[in-house]
């Protein structure tokens, strides 16, 4: 497989812890948002999107938007599972998930950022623009999961994780006062020990700059 990527991106990061932890080979190939190649013409047809990440299959199939593709990649690679079975259990894991993949992410992403500024805001607006919402959902976050595990969830990590730890690289990367988030930081330092993390942390990537 191949993977479109870019080292600081959270959705790739997402990405790569999963093909991590499910032992899935991959190559990366990277696609620098900052210079602007997920707007070329030759990327555009593989993503439409103009976003990373985008997964090739070695059929060829191009997947994209990161949920698809860990969706897809559970489906297929089922061990270790990314949720549980039970119903309820996997509802719950969806939701704390999402609140970070669907209600942080968007609206703090690159192209968001971007946009700010063109609507003349400064840098510094526009960390305190995301750090608001990363604090918005962290806290959401944190009254969502359990208290008695070591992840999110279980004893095991599985998607609220994935979607936590990528998030909060970004949190760091931008000075979001964690002082509330003691439970959040704990489940990082868990997960960040494992093998499948820690590979597909950013500053482990052959495009890490």
């Amino acid at each position: 497989m191949k993977l479109y990527s870019y080292w600081r991106s959270t959705t790739s990061f997402r990405v790569r812890i999963a093909l991590h932890m499910k032992g899935v080979a991959f190559e990366t190939l990277p696609v620098d948002l900052v210079k602007g190649e997920q707007r070329a013409q030759d990327y555009q047809v593989i993503n439409p999107g103009k976003g990373v990440p985008a997964l090739v299959l070695d059929d060829g199939t191009v997947l994209t938007q990161s949920l698809a593709i860990l969706d897809y990649l559970d489906r297929v690679y089922p061990e270790p599972a990314l949720l549980p079975v039970d119903p309820i259990e996997r509802a719950k894991v969806q939701a704390a998930a999402h609140a970070i993949a669907l209600d942080v992410h968007p609206v703090n992403n690159l192209r968001v950022g971007g946009q700010l500024k063109a609507l003349g805001h400064n840098q510094d607006d526009v960390v305190i623009w995301m750090n608001h919402w990363m604090t918005e959902g962290f806290t959401a976050f944190q009254s969502m999961i359990k208290t008695d595990t070591k992840y999110a969830f279980s004893d095991v990590p599985g998607l609220a994780d994935v979607c936590l730890v990528a998030q909060l690289y970004n949190a760091h990367r931008w000075g979001t006062d964690m002082k509330p988030f003691a439970r959040l930081l704990e489940i990082e330092q868990a997960c960040l020990a494992l093998p499948a993390f820690d590979a597909a942390r950013p500053e482990n990537q052959p495009d890490a700059g």
